[in-house]
């Protein structure tokens, strides 16, 4: 091989290189792993010629970067020269993210109550009987306690199936004045359907002090309605049981499509049923060393989804979670 004649003319190559492709062509063409320097560098047998082939290498690849070099810094200065943006021309729109309509409603419920002077707290998904269950005065046999219910860890651990126990927890650590929000994710054992999913949301409320009424938990819970509903909106509390609260009461505000006339959003009563409350029963009080003769208190726990809901007017509690963008938008 006459390695001076082919280091001459990939050099003269080099040279006649007119663009970052051009380059990159002698540079495969004379230094590529096919081409004839590096076979004949594979196949050398003595010293003396390794040396030449390998300096006349060296020569040329140093050759070729520079030259590529050069041509990237003329191609650069070119298109900074003749390319041009037009600063007047609209920018493209991109949509904006947004907080999921759950997320916005727990805020809101946040907001109204942190404005009571309430405190928020957060509960244990993960809970004990003791806390879920046997704290909240159920009964050995209540339905809620069977593993067709609930969602169980194993005999003495489940997730949670409502927020309630923070109560237990918030007591337990505090002596009144006691005025908690907590609201996060419950487990039940249910069928999804157009108004049930296994995982869903509640926001739990608890005011414990000396001298509290049953009135106090009308006012609070008229005041939430409205501020959820629509200031225009008349509420009304019928009786209940809860195993919980003693006297129990559900709240109902009136319907905000028909104004209480009557539509099927509100079944034609006029009234939409929003969740339970009640007065705490003194068991519990005892449960978490309170004296009942002293203290009084009510509670409530509604579900965050129902609220959406009848507030936004969608029949499935299902669309909240099937991330369709079409439905996810409107709020």
């Amino acid at each position: 091989m006459d390695v001076e004649a082919l280091e001459r003319a990939a050099l003269t190559a080099v040279a006649a290189a007119a663009s970052s492709d051009e380059i990159e062509a002698v540079r495969v063409e004379y230094l590529g792993r096919k081409s004839a320097l590096p076979l004949a560098l594979r196949e050398v047998r003595d010293a003396e010629t390794g040396r030449t082939l390998n300096d006349a290498k060296r020569r040329i690849e140093a050759a070729v970067g520079e030259r590529a070099d050069e041509l990237e810094r003329a191609e650069l200065d070119r298109r900074l020269a003749e390319e041009r943006v037009d600063v007047t021309l609209p920018v493209r729109a991109y949509a904006r993210g947004r907080l999921h309509l759950i997320t916005q409603i727990r805020r809101e419920v946040e907001d109204v109550f942190l404005g009571l002077g309430y405190r928020v707290v957060d509960g244990r998904e993960v809970e004990s009987t003791h806390y879920n269950f046997d704290g909240l005065n159920f009964p050995a046999g209540h339905p809620a306690r069977s593993h067709l219910a609930s969602l169980f860890l194993d005999e003495q651990t489940l997730l949670r199936t409502e927020t309630s126990p923070s109560q237990i927890r918030t007591m337990e650590g505090r002596q009144p004045p006691v005025y908690i929000v907590s609201l996060g994710r419950v487990y039940r054992r249910d069928t999804p359907d157009a108004t049930h999913v296994p995982i869903f949301h509640q926001v739990e409320g608890l005011a414990v002090d000396e001298g509290i009424t049953l009135a106090d938990l009308k006012g609070t819970l008229d005041f939430l309605l409205r501020k959820l509903f629509g200031e225009q909106r008349r509420t009304e509390f019928r009786t209940h049981y809860f195993p919980f609260t003693e006297p129990s009461i559900e709240a109902y505000v009136s319907c905000h499509v028909c104004d209480g006339a009557g539509c099927p959003v509100c079944r034609h009563s006029g009234w939409i049923e929003v969740g339970g409350a009640g007065m705490v029963d003194p068991k519990l009080f005892e449960f978490v060393g309170y004296d009942p003769e002293r203290y009084t208190g009510f509670a409530f726990g509604w579900g965050l989804e129902r609220i959406a809901m009848l507030r936004h007017e969608f029949p499935d509690l299902r669309e909240l979670w099937r991330n369709d963008l079409r439905f996810t938008r409107q709020f």
